[in-house]
C-alpha cells in the first residue's frame, strides 16, 4: 500500500458513505483514479465491506460481555465445530480462536444480567466439548475506529 492508499483507507474508516467524488476531492486526485484505487484495494482484500455502526442498546443488547472459553479435546473437529454452532448463536456477536490458556473468546451482548446469566448455563454448560469458561462483564468500550497502517520492520 502506497500513501494515496493508506489515505484512501484513513478517509474511508472515517466516513464510508462519502461519494467517490467527495473522497477524490480529498484527496486531490482524479475521481477515475480515486475510484480505481478503490476497487483495486477492494480486489485485494484491504477493503472487506462497508457496514453501519449500530449502538447494541439499541437492539435490545444493553449487556455485553466477553466469555473465555476451553474445549476439550482440543482438535481440528472440535474448534471447526464450536465456531460454528457459536457463530449460529443469537447472542454472540464475535467468535475470536484463540492460542494460549484459553481456546476461545466469544463477545456476547443480550438483554440484561438474567439474559447473560441464562446464556452461560444454557447454551455454554450444556455442551460436553466446554471444559470450562469465565465471564468478563464490558462496562464501556472504547475503539479506535480508524487503525493506520503500521511501518514494515527493516
Amino acid at each position: 500500500m502506497d500513501e494515496l492508499d493508506s489515505a484512501i483507507v484513513r478517509l474511508l474508516q472515517t466516513d464510508a458513505r462519502q461519494s467517490n467524488r467527495e473522497l477524490a476531492r480529498q484527496l486531490g486526485v482524479a475521481p477515475s483514479t480515486c475510484l480505481e484505487r478503490v476497487r483495486a484495494l477492494t480486489r485485494r482484500g484491504v477493503i472487506r465491506g462497508y457496514h453501519a455502526d449500530i449502538d447494541p442498546a439499541a437492539l435490545n443488547r444493553g449487556v455485553q460481555a466477553m466469555v473465555s472459553v476451553q474445549v476439550r479435546p482440543l482438535s481440528r473437529a472440535v474448534i471447526d465445530s464450536f465456531v460454528q454452532s457459536a457463530t449460529e448463536l443469537p447472542e454472540v456477536l464475535s467468535v475470536f480462536v484463540l492460542a494460549g490458556g484459553d481456546d476461545f473468546l466469544l463477545h456476547v451482548a443480550v438483554q440484561d444480567l438474567d439474559h447473560l446469566h441464562a446464556f452461560l448455563l444454557d447454551r455454554l454448560s450444556k455442551r460436553r466439548e466446554i471444559a470450562g469458561f469465565r465471564t468478563s462483564v464490558i462496562f464501556q468500550q472504547v475503539r479506535n475506529a480508524v487503525p493506520a497502517r503500521l511501518p514494515t520492520p527493516g
